[in-house]
């Protein structure tokens, strides 16, 4: 079955910068619904057509994949309004960060604490991969026919390329 704008793809993968350096490693397949949320635009447009087997390497620029870097997303806010356990990389939602967080922070954001110093932390709400062109070698592994439980979803849940508010996130975690 060649792959089409609503199927479900398995797929393994390798994501690197420009410099060579691998970002995630995706060994095991995993299935992700083509027309929903699960995947960059870009990546569905490249798996257009093909079928289990095929392999593809391509590169996605920064506005292809999570975006530029916006530095007006990053923020300072008084370290004493967090948790006593709060450590680098763990996620805050934008819409409920602690009593006393700046009014001036967007609320749809997902912010990820970059570091932390005796008087504030520092919050960034760009996504961790903004800013940086990829390249993504992948394999199809699986093409298979949506269910129309799976299309009136829009994804299958597997969100890899959606940050979630986590309570902590160990900071040498990969993006699954």
């Amino acid at each position: 079955m060649k792959i089409n704008p609503h199927c479900v793809v398995g797929l393994s993968w390798t994501l690197k910068d420009t410099l060579g350096d691998i970002l995630d490693e995706l060994d095991e397949p995993v299935e992700f619904l083509l027309g929903g949320d699960d995947l960059l635009a870009k990546i569905e447009q490249q798996l257009q057509g093909h079928e289990a087997g095929d392999q593809l390497n391509f590169q996605m620029e920064p506005e292809e994949a999570f975006g530029d870097y916006d530095e007006n997303l990053v923020f300072l806010e008084q370290r004493l309004i967090f948790p006593a356990e709060l450590e680098e990389g763990m996620t805050f939602d934008g819409a409920a960060l602690p009593a006393g967080a700046s009014p001036d922070t967007p609320k749809d954001k997902i912010y990820t604490v970059t570091e932390i110093y005796p008087e504030h932390v520092v919050l960034d709400g760009n996504h961790p991969l903004a800013g940086i062109a990829l390249r993504l070698s992948l394999k199809v592994e699986s093409v298979r026919e949506a269910t129309e439980a799976e299309v009136g979803q829009g994804s299958l849940g597997t969100g890899f390329f959606k940050l979630e508010p986590l309570d902590s996130l160990p900071p040498d975690t990969t993006l699954h």
